[in-house]
């Protein structure tokens, strides 16, 4: 069926002027003739005149049809024009998708490459036919009408050619490469890639000349098709020969490299003459044509053939894949400074790597299902059954559920199997490999030894296998920097990494790759996490059904192309036969044991590390995984400060009476609002002697119930005292649930900081802890000092602050007193109870006037109102005599002692009055007879 772009491209037929009309005679001569009988008639003269409009209307009509004809040639020759320029435009685009249909049909390597659908896949006449470059080839366009004019020549000759298109051979004809041998060698390579995407295995039989370069050519799978299946009928045979190579005899297609001056074979009617990397001239059929041809290296070409020979595995319709065992699988060769195990096999023959000579470090890929986990443990065992613990020790990490190295913890050589279900124990382990490196540079150091390899030093390898490192690294990104530096140190130190995990891209970073030549992948399902790790595309096109698990394609350093192999599976049999043929001392464990969730301060002082200078004080135990230390964490006198942060039942409280046991002079500020206002005016007034601990409990809620005030008078003289603590050698000591409001105030004059558990990461972060360190659950006193954890020692001796005495009680016994009350219930039992202890009252108004007689003892008392009408006599009495303010009266206190400071705060409701006596400050005291 013709479609529209099948039909010819046409252009509009060339323009014929329309014939000449002759000169218009009798209408000259029609007015001539008319013009002589009005003459005639009339006499006139004038009317011949009239006899000249024949001839010049004759004349116009001439002249009008001449320029009609030029207009309309004018026209056709636009329009025409504007045909061409259509005409050329619909060209281009049906050449471009003649040019686009041709380069489906025929795609070259790097075309497949980019469009991994295409391969082996049945095109017509794709199989028959070879691609050996790109050029001009005739077009199947046509173009109609139009005249023989120079430009619709042009166009059409432009359309019987297509530029730029793949120019193809029959397949059965040969080709044979001519010119210079690097040149020549990339070319045939393309050449027979080209044919290996485009035709599969089973159509398509590969026979390679005996060559240095032609190891690629091994990899591929219509190599390894033609060696299984010699007599299988209907596939087309395509025998390859490289410059220098004997040229095969095997019947069928020839594709060799030839020197530049020596003839062709006579099976090859093809000849391609190379001149430069992207030109050449091909002579087929007595033509000679110019083509752009492409060549790859050999490296190049082995990731092709690698991708060919995976993606044959992952579509191959086979019978299940016989189980390989591990116990099958010969023993790995030992020697000192060699670390080989057998991994599996590759057709048959034994797979072997060697973490020393192709490591140091390994990185292992593969989706869930792949065979990543066992190919991890089969891998340790292989390594336990060839080496015993004193030449190699393993560290196990699974942060994917726990189960990969269960079996493996009872082997002798393993120090420890750490999982993401202890997730704060793994990290604390992990982190101790700092230590582990340190330790090993003094080893190495103390014997003068270069690296680990020399004979004198007696440390075993240690090889940490983490499965699942990516989600190691996303839960803790700062470790990301520690495995780099195992990475670039880990070789002389005799420390190896092997890295499983899922994803590559994003995950191990360029600093680890380049660490880790030693390369092993399973199925992946991005082609870029493939690239990053073998360097081709294969490993995501493995099959991802029962076939293709433990299929494994490795890479070493030295390898031009991975290497395809099936992974040996192990079983407990395995691990208990490792374990009854050990031999060697138990390894050293690169991490000390996990802090006490309980540790008293008695323990703390019989730590070998235990202070001992004068005035320090010992907090709790500090862990330092990084180091392999545990020491007491010491605060002394030259701290100055210290906060701690935590919530309710984290331990602050515990950690304050820790403390306190230890210090030889302690002040408490306490929490009730009379004695905060106290213990704080005391040390703003006057500070304490050197050496002594100041404690804030809930630094928080101090002053949150006093008024707005004396709240601010408060923290202002707390703030004065933090600030001087380090020149009056004072330590200061608070702890706090939030840093919010008055109390952030304060805690940025503290230098040092202590956060135990939070609520939630938010009040972690806010109080000061680094977010990577937030944990869930910490139990009771378990906090960060930094990024160090720590665990309080509980004191003994509960050291707690001393009760706030009651203020000293007040009864009127002097002549005259003067006091401030307003009337209630309470106040009426108080001075009843004065009254009832024969003292005399008084108000104001009745002072004033004169009283008829002078008891022993006189109290003038009224309310704020009553005073203030008798201010005169308010004066005298406070002058000369005792003035008492009852601190209900708290709103009129300044105006009625004329006192500008804040008195000493009273809790409202408990009885509490300011004293003033004549000349002295205001002091608190209990009425008497209150309740």
């Amino acid at each position: 069926m013709r479609t529209a772009d099948d039909e010819p491209l046409r252009l509009p037929d060339p323009w014929t002027p329309p014939p000449r009309t002759g000169f218009p005679l009798l209408a000259a001569l029609a007015p001539v003739a008319g013009a002589v009988v009005l003459w005639l008639a009339t006499g006139s003269a004038l009317m011949l005149l009239l006899a000249a409009l024949g001839p010049l209307i004759a004349l116009a009509t001439v002249a009008d049809g001449a320029r009609a004809v030029r207009r309309q040639g004018r026209r056709h020759r636009i329009d025409a024009a504007t045909a061409r320029a259509e005409v050329a435009d619909a060209l281009d685009a049906r050449h471009s998708a003649e040019r686009r249909a041709c380069e489906r049909r025929h795609p070259d390597v790097r075309a497949f490459a980019g469009h991994p659908g295409d391969i082996w896949r049945a095109v017509p006449g794709r199989a028959a036919h070879w691609r050996v470059g790109v050029g001009a080839v005739p077009s199947a366009v046509q173009i109609g009408g139009g005249g023989a004019d120079a430009e619709t020549e042009a166009l059409r000759l432009r359309a019987r050619t297509l530029e730029r298109a793949p120019v193809t051979v029959p397949f059965d004809d040969g080709v044979a490469v001519r010119g210079g041998a690097v040149l020549v060698a990339g070319v045939v390579r393309a050449l027979a890639l080209e044919r290996c995407l485009a035709v599969p295995p089973a159509e398509l039989r590969i026979e390679a000349a005996p060559s240095a370069d032609g190891g690629w050519m091994r990899l591929l799978p219509h190599a390894a098709a033609a060696g299984r299946d010699e007599g299988a009928s209907g596939r087309a045979t395509l025998a390859v020969a490289l410059p220098g190579d004997s040229v095969p005899t095997a019947a069928g297609a020839l594709l060799v490299g030839i020197p530049g001056d020596a003839p062709p074979p006579p099976r090859c009617r093809a000849v391609l003459t190379v001149v430069s990397p992207d030109r050449a001239l091909l002579d087929h059929e007595g033509e000679v044509r110019e083509v752009a041809v492409e060549a790859l290296s050999a490296g190049q070409a082995a990731a092709v053939a690698a991708d060919l020979a995976a993606r044959a595995v992952a579509l191959a319709q086979a019978a299940p894949v016989e189980t390989l065992m591990l116990r099958d699988l010969p023993r790995a060769h030992t020697a000192h400074g060699v670390l080989g195990a057998v991994l599996g096999r590759d057709r048959g023959e034994p797979v072997a790597v060697d973490l020393v000579a192709d490591g140091p470090h390994a990185v292992v890929a593969g989706v869930t299902g792949s065979g990543k986990s066992e190919l991890l443990v089969s891998w340790v065992l292989a390594m336990a059954a060839a080496h015993d613990s004193s030449e190699v020790s393993f560290l196990l990490a699974d942060f994917k559920g726990g189960a990969a190295f269960a079996a493996l913890a009872d082997l002798p050589h393993v120090t420890g199997v750490l999982t993401d279900l202890d997730e704060a124990g793994a990290l604390r382990a992990v982190e101790s490999l700092r230590a582990e490196l340190r330790r090993r540079e003094a080893e190495l150091a103390r014997c003068g030894a270069r690296d680990i390899d020399d004979e004198r030093v007696g440390l075993p390898r240690l090889v940490v296998v983490v499965d699942e490192f990516a989600a190691l690294v996303a839960a803790h990104a700062s470790l990301t920097a520690l495995f780099c530096d195992i990475a670039a140190r880990g070789r002389a130190l005799g420390l190896h990494l092997v890295l499983g995990t899922q994803r590559i891209t994003g995950v191990v970073g360029d600093a680890l790759l380049a660490n880790s030549p030693l390369r092993i992948s399973l199925r992946v399902t991005d082609s870029a996490d493939s690239r990053a790790v073998i360097g081709t595309d294969a490993a995501a096109r493995l099959d991802g059904g029962a076939t293709g698990r433990g299929v494994a394609l490795l890479r070493r350093a030295a390898d031009g192309a991975p290497q395809q192999l099936r992974v040996a599976l192990s079983t407990t049999d395995d691990v208990a036969a490792v374990r009854a043929a050990h031999r060697g001392p138990r390894p050293h464990r690169p991490w000390l044991p996990a802090l006490p969730e309980q540790l008293t301060l008695a323990d703390l002082r019989a730590h070998p590390e235990a202070a001992t200078g004068h005035g320090d004080l010992m907090l709790g135990l500090v862990d330092e995984p990084e180091r392999q230390r545990q020491h007491p964490l010491v605060i002394g006198q030259e701290s100055r400060g210290v906060l701690i942060v935590g919530c309710g039942g984290a331990g602050k409280s515990t950690a304050l009476r820790t403390l306190a046991e230890q210090a030889e002079r302690t002040v408490w500020v306490p929490a009730d609002g009379e004695g905060v206002w106290d213990a704080v005016a005391a040390l703003d007034e006057r500070a304490p002697a050197p050496g002594t601990l100041l404690l804030v409990d809930d630094l928080d809620a101090v002053g949150a119930g006093l008024p707005p005030d004396y709240a601010h008078e408060l923290i202002e003289r707390l703030e004065r005292v933090v600030r001087g603590a380090g020149a009056a050698g004072l330590l200061v000591v608070a702890a706090a649930q939030r840093l919010t409001g008055r109390a952030a105030r304060i805690a940025e004059l503290l230098p040092h900081r202590f956060v135990l558990a939070t609520g939630s990461r938010v009040d972690h972060v806010a109080a000061g802890g680094d977010a990577a360190r937030f944990a869930e659950a910490r139990p009771p006193g378990r906090g960060l000092w930094g990024t160090a954890e720590v665990q309080v020692a509980v004191a003994t001796e509960v050291a707690a602050p001393r009760e706030v005495p009651e203020p000293p009680e007040w009864m009127p016994r002097h002549a005259v007193a003067a006091v401030v009350m307003r009337r209630g219930a309470s106040a009426q039992a108080v001075l009843e109870g004065w009254v009832a202890a024969g003292v005399a009252l008084a108000t104001p108004d009745e002072f004033a006037v004169g009283l008829p007689s002078t008891p022993d003892v006189l109290v003038v008392v009224g309310d704020p109102e009553q005073w203030h009408r008798q201010w005169r006599v308010l004066g005298d009495l406070r002058a000369e005599h005792e003035l008492v303010v009852d601190a209900a009266c708290a709103a009129d206190y300044r105006a009625l002692t004329g006192e500008r400071m804040l008195p000493p705060y009273c809790a409202p409701g408990r009885g509490r009055a300011w004293l003033h006596r004549a000349g002295g400050a205001a002091e608190r005291v209990r009425l008497a007879g209150g309740a």
